[in-house]
């Protein structure tokens, strides 16, 4: 699975951190990709993150 983040359309609210913390953080109002290819043991955390997101700025890839 790979990660996919639109920068234009995060806007920081951190939805993401606090789902999978291992992959992503937050700064000045935008996401940080910790990894853009996660284990496949996070994929529930992370398909959450992507539900999660308000400005649907996630996609997963495989």
């Amino acid at each position: 699975m790979k990660v996919v983040v639109d920068y234009d359309r995060c806007e920081g609210h951190a939805r993401c951190k606090a789902s999978a913390p291992e992959v992503f953080d937050v700064a000045e109002d935008q996401v940080i990709l910790l990894t853009a290819e996660p284990a496949e043991d996070l994929r529930a955390k992370v398909e959450r993150a992507v539900r999660l997101c308000p400005r649907q700025a996630l996609t997963l890839e495989g």
